[in-house]
């Protein structure tokens, strides 16, 4: 007799209690990405968390999956060669706009035109959090830093606009206020086959004001009811937007990702009668433990 394994975000939690400072949202992914895994009912042994350095970039130590905390700017490609060793793991980036567009952004821009078949969890604070509060690439114009104590003197980059340009196959926004909105976008992101980029905004109330979180959440809007997320101009057009902030998936398409090219290249190479089946290639590369 078996018994079907029950899944609830207190399966993905461990002892290790997060040391973010109070009221930070990523606290809301943190709670979003539990509650993400249960309904997928993604096995911890199949899961890897890769993130790089930064406030946000401690996740992965807080989940019961595999995690790796890599250099500053380098989750990408380490989690792109977990991804393309093991394809049968459920691989997810996760880290902040610093980390993902400063000193990682060449590793961003890749992995979205490769389509390497990843998540991508990007928490934007509009600020280096952890090193003292200077401007990142998502600071605002004119906003007052420590680095820019006379004003940001440099426009802000829209993530959501660089992943669709880059071609990134799947593309939304969310807020870590929201819980419940943000768990369905995660589900969506790491069911996704190909390079999946979710915008969470997620303020830093230590060097971004204590109000952030009124703020924001006055500003989110939802997606037209028309919307096509299939059109990449309709998409590119709720980036950018100014005032409000219009959370959901931007934009969705299906294409080989890079693990199919890959192993297409293997099949190739290796002379080959016929490609593997998608069972041959689960079989092959399901890691045993």
């Amino acid at each position: 007799m078996t018994t079907d394994v029950v899944y609830t975000p207190n399966t993905y939690k461990n002892d290790l209690k997060p040391v973010w400072c109070p009221g930070c949202g990523d606290f809301g992914v943190l709670n979003s990405l539990y509650r993400a895994l249960a309904d997928l009912k993604c096995e911890p042994h199949d899961t890897v968390i890769v993130s790089g350095i930064g406030c946000s970039s401690r996740l992965p130590g807080y989940v019961e999956t595999f995690g790796f905390n890599t250099l500053h700017g380098r989750a990408i490609p380490i989690a792109t060669g977990v991804k393309l060793t093991a394809p049968a793991l459920k691989v997810i980036v996760v880290g902040g706009d610093g980390d993902g567009l400063a000193i990682g952004g060449n590793h961003f821009l890749h992995a979205a035109r490769r389509n390497a078949d990843i998540s991508f969890i990007m928490m934007d604070n509009e600020i280096y959090g952890l090193t003292k509060g200077q401007a990142a690439p998502t600071t605002p114009v004119g906003d007052k830093t420590k680095s820019t104590i006379y004003g940001n003197p440099e426009a802000a980059v829209d993530p959501c606009a660089l992943a669709i340009s880059f071609g990134a196959s799947w593309v939304g926004r969310s807020f870590s206020g929201d819980v419940k909105g943000s768990t369905e976008l995660m589900k969506r992101a790491i069911d996704h086959r190909g390079f999946a980029f979710l915008n969470m905004i997620s303020p830093c109330v230590t060097w971004r004001g204590d109000d952030q979180h009124k703020q924001i959440r006055a500003r989110l809007r939802p997606l037209p009811a028309d919307h096509d997320a299939s059109s990449r101009e309709t998409a590119m057009r709720l980036t950018n937007e100014g005032g409000p902030i219009t959370v959901g998936v931007l934009y969705e398409n299906k294409q080989p990702t890079l693990v199919d090219e890959m192993l297409e290249v293997r099949w190739k190479a290796q002379g080959e009668k016929q490609p593997p089946t998608k069972a041959d290639i689960l079989q092959q590369y399901m890691p045993t433990f």
